[in-house]
């Protein structure tokens, strides 16, 4: 998990708030990936964070949008042999 934290805040609030930002999201089902934690004054932090979340690559063939472990055998053999351009 990433950690931000700008300003002067304590490594005990830290450990606090990502521990219960960990509960809110568990809570939904879900995992926390990101957490910011900016003081904005002395009494008054702003916190931002974000879900763990996974990315699937998703390619058009004849038409349709699949992700690639759906491919039959030919068009997983054709993926291997593209050559990228960059």
């Amino acid at each position: 998990m990433r950690v931000s934290v700008k300003g002067n805040i304590s490594q005990i609030e830290v450990d606090d708030i990502i521990r219960e930002e960990e509960l809110r999201y568990a809570a939904r089902g879900k995992e926390l990936g990101e957490i910011e934690i900016v003081e904005i004054s002395p009494e008054e932090l702003e916190v931002r964070s974000r879900a763990k979340t996974t990315i699937k690559r998703v390619r058009r063939i004849t038409g349709y949008l699949s992700t690639v472990d759906r491919f039959n055998d030919a068009k997983q053999a054709e993926l291997v042999d593209r050559v990228v351009h960059n």
